[in-house]
């Protein structure tokens, strides 16, 4: 029995997983599905820069096209393409008949006839050719030798995309610590929720048993002893309460976590902000804050979109290259079969119905807009820096007053027992002093909490992490 006594307690001790905040936060910013989702944006911006530059290297195609016809215009190409047209394709054996007639009358001294039916004969073999099979292998290579700098424009937007999508990864990444913050040190909170309920449980059993014992000498009446037994039912609803808040507060850091092994917490996290001084710690914001860095990536994106817009008013230059095979077989790699081009074109746009202007002007105020609203969330962030220092120094006030509150509550709660004893205070005034004291406590355990978050807040603010 002792032996099991013993496995039953190692076990217990294995299977509780006590983790602290920086462990939570690890494993959330590695187990994430949310934010692993947000991460592949990056790799999108990663492979739109990719494409920008295979588009500056051109275009190889390899191409293999099959194609039979009897039309007069295709077969004679087909067989034109494979340098194996002949005179008997231009239709000749109609011709020669009628031609050698004229020239046997000629040697003979007869007078040639009118030889000018020879020029309405329509050749038999041109205009009604057999049908031609025609394999066609090709290389052919596209290369962009000027685009009015729109490649290097896109590509100059594409980094800068790049950028802005990092920045705004590492927002939602201390963001989502900002959660873990909360669902951790909230469960510290209902840990020592707990704690301050059982020692309010054992004050209500003490309560009821002095009552009781005081009710036998005489010196209390059964509704003291009923006060108690009903002040003591409430405090088991309150630990009921307060381990359902536990339970709730560990079941959201398992899901930020990923992590369904979590069974406890340990103690409160405490950021401190590395500075105290308010325009110093807004100067911070402004060098530090992802969601800003965004912002201004995203503006000097849009200052590119005007010169991108203005490549339409460039003339376009592009190179072709093309070598090949033309056979009425597969096996056409020869050399005698085979061909080259080459070609340069260039294009420039007279007039557009004014579609480049007016894409550049929409670039220019979509610039115009991005910069207002990028002095805008400069403003913000100073404001916001602001709030979350007041809150933090409040929070502090605060938290000092209610320590001092429930170390005076304690003192009247102590002194209250005293006077229950001998018999100058009703129980119902001792019980009014337990709530209160039990109250005060419950306050200094919110009061921290509440400074963890805006320590946190203001931690955030001036874009740091948490870690």
């Amino acid at each position: 029995m002792k032996n099991k006594v013993i496995f039953l307690l190692l076990s217990g001790s294995l299977l509780a997983n006590e983790i602290n905040f920086e462990d939570a936060l690890d494993k959330t910013l590695k187990n994430n599905n949310e934010l692993k989702a947000k991460k592949l944006s990056i790799n999108t911006s990663k492979i739109d820069l990719q494409n920008t530059k295979g588009l500056e290297i051109g275009t190889l195609t390899f191409n293999e096209n099959i194609a039979k016809s009897n039309n007069a215009l295709n077969a004679f190409g087909m067989k034109l393409a494979s340098r194996e047209a002949n005179f008997a394709d231009f239709g000749f054996s109609d011709f020669l008949n009628p031609l050698g007639i004229a020239i046997k009358n000629a040697a003979n001294g007869i007078e040639p006839s009118n030889m000018a039916g020879l020029l309405t004969t329509k050749p038999n073999d041109l205009n009604h050719p057999d049908a031609r099979t025609n394999f066609e292998t090709k290389l052919t290579y596209e290369l962009p030798i000027f685009t009015g700098f729109k490649l290097e424009t896109a590509k100059d937007m594409a980094s800068l995309q790049i950028k802005a999508n990092e920045a705004k990864y590492n927002f939602d990444e201390k963001q989502l610590s900002i959660e873990v913050l909360k669902a951790y040190n909230g469960a510290v909170a209902a840990k020592y929720f707990i704690d301050a309920t059982k020692k309010a449980k054992e004050t209500t059993n003490a309560f009821v048993y002095l009552a009781s014992e005081l009710h036998k000498e005489g010196f209390a009446t059964k509704i003291d002893v009923q006060q108690a037994e009903v002040y003591d039912m409430k405090i088991n609803s309150n630990i009921i309460e307060a381990k359902n808040q536990y339970k709730l507060a560990i079941a959201y850091l398992k899901f930020l976590t990923n992590d369904e092994t979590i069974s406890d917490v340990k103690d409160f996290q405490n950021i401190n902000p590395s500075d105290n001084n308010l325009a110093s710690l807004q100067n911070l914001a402004l060098t530090n804050r992802d969601d800003l860095k965004w912002m201004e990536q995203n503006t000097k994106t849009m200052e590119k979109k005007i010169e991108f817009e203005k490549s339409g008013n460039y003339p376009m230059i592009g190179g072709h290259f093309e070598y090949g095979y033309n056979d009425n077989q597969l096996d056409n790699l020869r050399g005698a079969k085979d061909y080259y081009t080459i070609a340069f074109g260039l294009e420039y746009k007279i007039f557009d119905g004014l579609t480049t202007s007016s894409n550049i002007e929409k670039a220019k105020i979509e610039h115009a807009k991005t910069k207002h609203y990028l002095t805008h969330m400069k403003d913000g962030l100073r404001l916001n820096v602001e709030k979350s220092y007041l809150t933090k120094q409040t929070k502090l006030s605060v938290l000092e007053e209610k320590i001092k509150a429930q170390n005076l509550a304690t003192d009247i709660l102590e002194k209250s027992k005293e006077m229950y004893q001998n018999q100058l205070m009703t129980m119902s005034d001792l019980l009014l002093q337990s709530a209160n004291e039990q109250k005060a406590r419950a306050e200094v355990i919110m009061a921290k909490y509440e400074l963890t978050l805006a320590s946190a807040e203001l931690q955030l603010s001036i874009g740091e992490d948490l870690k």
